[in-house]
């Protein structure tokens, strides 16, 4: 069973975390936004409060789809938006917000938008040997709020991921392409980047453009939403 809380009024805004993470990392995006949109926050399977769901990605996806109202908005950070464009290709959608994200997170010989996987591999491997340690240290580098920054720590403390999670999330990370399914979806999208991100390379940019899709570059690394210039 997936945990799951809402809390606003408005249209349904339905929000997915990334890897290791649980949904409480939004707790500062739905302050917000939360007198203009009915906002729904799920902690993926294993992570946070969430039970472990076997098999992979497709697995992950039917679990969330049981519990999403009707035609919601779908805003998917990181793994998180992986899962958004899959379930985007299962049911109807208002609209899809990916944010720091991409349809395929590793470079290949066709795909000259993602990074290298021995780079990604070593850098999950460092974040595990002390996961609350090294997500703690990813956080610190993307924002210097105070108030944030001790909000996250005790909720990476309080909720890990399993082990289990973290590699079926690792596992989608590394072998998923969604790009000609993202293309292929007839609803509006809107993509929200940031220009000192790490993982996922500014370049996309030009990908997503190219591809008609509305994309934001902001002045941030791996958390866009964390920054005050970001806006739905």
């Amino acid at each position: 069973m997936l945990y799951t809380s809402t809390t606003g009024t408005g249209k349904d805004l339905v929000l997915l975390h990334g890897w290791g993470f649980n949904a409480d990392l939004f707790n500062t995006l739905i302050e917000k936004y939360q007198n203009q949109y009915r906002i729904t926050k799920i902690d993926l399977p294993g992570h946070g409060r969430s039970e472990d769901v076997a098999g992979g990605m497709d697995e992950w996806c039917d679990e969330i789809i049981k519990i999403l109202p009707k035609n919601p908005i779908l805003l998917g950070w990181s793994l998180g938006g992986l899962l958004a464009i899959n379930i985007a290709t299962k049911i109807q959608l208002s609209r899809l917000i990916l944010i720091a994200s991409s349809p395929n997170f590793v470079q290949n010989k066709n795909w000259t938008y993602g990074i290298d996987a021995d780079n990604f591999r070593q850098f999950s491997n460092t974040l595990e040997l002390n996961l609350a340690k090294g997500l703690k240290r990813f956080v610190s580098l993307q924002t210097k709020d105070k108030s944030q920054l001790k909000s996250l720590n005790q909720s990476i403390d309080t909720l890990p991921a399993s082990t289990m999670a973290l590699n079926q999330g690792l596992d989608i990370l590394l072998t998923t392409d969604l790009s000609d399914q993202l293309l292929a979806l007839k609803i509006d999208k809107k993509v929200i980047l940031g220009n000192k991100d790490a993982l996922i390379p500014r370049k996309i940019q030009t990908w997503y453009q190219l591809n008609n899709i509305q994309t934001l570059m902001l002045d941030t690394g791996h958390l866009p939403f964390l920054d005050n210039e970001f806006s739905l």
